[in-house]
């Protein structure tokens, strides 16, 4: 017999050869039908693979995340035995999972096109009506290889012979008569894929991801788990692309980005306006919070970035020139190394403590051309940067108070926090076991002594540290990572950081590594696309544009009312062109102006302002005297506004 343990406590007794789905089906029929795999002792198994023995069964729906990822998965499986089934000649290669869907990649002589996509979503259709039983079987390596080679599968052997080692077994799935290699699980059957996918585009991509091999096919879709969920998949897609940065960028006049300058943004004048009104607050917030700012160089020598340990980690990633002296420098990646060496200058105290230290620091780092995208993914970047400095019994209470200082900001740039994610151990990382069980207790205990529970983010963490990172929702429900505190002990011993302790001797400290925005290019490319480029009044780069009607009757009384709202503290633009009042309001809302102050002949004798708003058709008739408190006030700052 076996014994199964539920994921409530509970135990059951199963007749050897049992199943998930038998254990499923002793808990009631309607989860027997909602099922379509089951975790096993923690692993991920199909649903009528049998039991090896005692284990602990939690059952698999759609409901929840590994449920999605299956239905995703068998339906990059089932677009590839429809491809086949239409086109004969293609070869298949891999079909992975990605976020929000998956991809295949085909070999085949003729392109396939867009157009292609109802024919081959229909026949996907047709093998989920078939309901073909999705079957697992294990093969010899060389059995498989020769099978492969059989039918004409050339990249599937090389895929075998490649990463399997001799004498090992595989797995291959069998639906119907079409077969793949993957190590599963899978759905029990094709019946169980819900109709709810979608295919979206084509691409090219290099076999193995090498330009020196073959160009595939990549075919991308989206699947999920009920018809509801892809529509509004599709509507957030839609959305998304109306509030593309990128396009928005040069709609509005902020920035554009080159190919001589790949990864960097020129900002125009209306950009750098957003970029210096977003330090402005994010300074006095800081100021407010007992930081010191600083600056530290832009390059420094090979051998500091050796003693930092980056040389070792992170070379790949780090610009590096050589001088006619035989200097190896670097332009820096990040400002931690430097915030050290302000920290050992002098001697400090535990009085000192904790230093909270912060830079608007200019990074570099390289990034493949083929992943930069805009001001999401670039190659220079200026971080809201700091690092904290303290001593151990000092932690919990530094990270819980940053905890609430970054949601805080977010909550006034309109994003509240989704959620905290702990980023634990990753593979590639500085110091020892134990070291990471203390740091990630100590940054779990912090998460919690500021009321949140952290999501576990396994492998996630930085090489040197356990983090933890801000997970941010937009106006759409996408979630953004904006914002970390990372925990490092590595860094102060490796470049000799001390202070001496109420003893009178040398210690060393804690090192807090912290960002609130993340890179200020990022961050503005997310509010962008949050507020789809019409900015709150405080943000906006232009806050009011005074229209003129005519400019023989009221041209100068619009500079008047604008040198008067500019004296309010407002960013004030005139509009005196000879064209019609229509044109110009038009004009300035598709430039997301928050507010139109049209004047003519009657407004000018009477010292008063048409108001127009952004996004409503009617206006308000207000005295020059009343729109200069009232505007005045909608334009603050959400920190300056809370200290009146």
């Amino acid at each position: 017999m076996i014994n199964v343990t539920l994921p409530d406590g509970s135990k059951r007794e199963f007749a050897d050869g049992a199943s998930p789905l038998d254990v499923a089906e002793s808990i009631s029929k309607s989860l027997a039908k909602k099922a379509l795999a089951a975790r096993v002792n923690g692993e991920l198994r199909d649903l009528k693979r049998p039991l090896d023995g005692d284990c602990a069964v939690a059952i698999v729906t759609d409901k929840d995340p590994d449920g999605l990822e299956l239905i995703r998965h068998d339906a990059a499986h089932v677009l590839a035995q429809a491809v086949q089934a239409l086109y004969p000649d293609a070869q298949v290669t891999i079909g992975p999972v990605i976020d929000d869907g998956f991809y295949y990649d085909f070999a085949r002589k003729t392109p396939f096109s867009t157009d292609d996509f109802d024919k081959i979503e229909a026949k996907m259709k047709e093998i989920v009506d078939a309901d073909y039983p999705i079957v697992r079987e294990v093969w010899e390596k060389d059995a498989a290889i020769a099978e492969f080679k059989r039918i004409g599968e050339d990249y599937k052997a090389q895929i075998i012979d490649d990463i399997i080692p001799p004498g090992e077994a595989i797995t291959l799935y069998r639906q119907g008569d079409w077969f793949d290699l993957c190590r599963g699980p899978h759905l029990p059957s094709t019946g169980k894929l819900p109709k709810a996918f979608k295919l979206m585009k084509m691409a090219g991509a290099y076999w193995r991801g090498d330009s020196k091999n073959e160009m595939l096919q990549r075919m991308y879709g989206t699947a999920w788990a009920n018809e509801k969920d892809l529509k509004e998949h599709l509507t957030r897609l839609e959305e998304a692309e109306k509030r593309d940065h990128r396009k928005l960028g040069r709609q509005l006049d902020l920035f554009h980005m080159q190919e001589e300058g790949r990864g960097m943004v020129f900002w125009h004048e209306k950009g750098l306006t957003l970029w210096r009104v977003i330090e402005a607050y994010v300074r006095r917030r800081l100021e407010a919070a007992n930081y010191v700012e600083v600056r530290t160089p832009q390059v420094l020598d090979r051998k500091f970035w050796e003693q930092s340990g980056h040389w070792e980690k992170y070379r790949e990633n780090m610009f590096v020139c050589e001088t006619e002296e035989d200097e190896t420098l670097s332009l820096k990646p990040m400002n931690c190394p430097g915030h050290v060496q302000i920290f050992k200058f002098g001697q400090k105290s535990y009085r000192d403590l904790p230093l909270r230290m912060a830079e608007f620091g200019a990074c570099h780092r390289y990034e493949p051309s083929g992943a930069l995208h805009g001001l999401m993914r670039v190659r220079a970047f200026t971080q809201d940067d700091a690092h904290i400095f303290c001593r151990e019994d000092q932690i919990e209470e530094e990270t819980a108070n940053f905890i609430t200082l970054a949601r805080s900001i977010h909550a006034d740039f309109g994003m509240e926090t989704d959620h905290i994610a702990l980023a634990t151990r990753p593979e590639k990382r500085a110091g020892s076991d134990e070291f990471w069980d203390k740091a990630e207790t100590q940054m779990l205990s912090a998460a919690r002594a500021a009321g949140v529970e952290p999501v576990i983010a396994e492998g996630d963490g930085a090489f040197y540290a356990p983090k933890l990172d801000f997970v941010i929702k937009d106006a759409i429900g996408r979630t953004w990572t904006c914002g970390t505190i990372q925990l490092d002990y590595v860094l102060p011993e490796r470049l000799g950081a001390e202070y001496i302790a109420e003893d009178g001797q040398k210690h060393r400290p804690v090192m807090l590594h912290r960002a609130i925005l993340g890179s200020l290019e990022r961050f503005i490319g997310v509010l962008i696309e949050n507020y789809a480029g019409a900015f709150p009044m405080w943000l906006s780069p232009v806050q009011v544009v005074v229209a003129a009607i005519s400019d023989d009757a009221a041209g100068q009384y619009a500079e008047d009312v604008a040198a008067e709202l500019r004296k309010a503290g407002l960013r004030v633009e005139v509009d005196r062109r000879n064209e019609t009042i229509n044109y110009k309001v038009r004009e300035h809302s598709l430039a997301k102006v928050p507010v139109i102050a049209v004047v003519g002949a009657r407004e000018a004798q009477e010292r008063k302002l048409a108001l127009r708003r952004l996004g409503s058709n009617g206006q308000q008739i207000i005295t020059l005297d009343e729109a200069l408190v009232s505007l005045a006030e909608e334009a603050l700052p959400p920190d300056v506004k809370r200290a009146r």
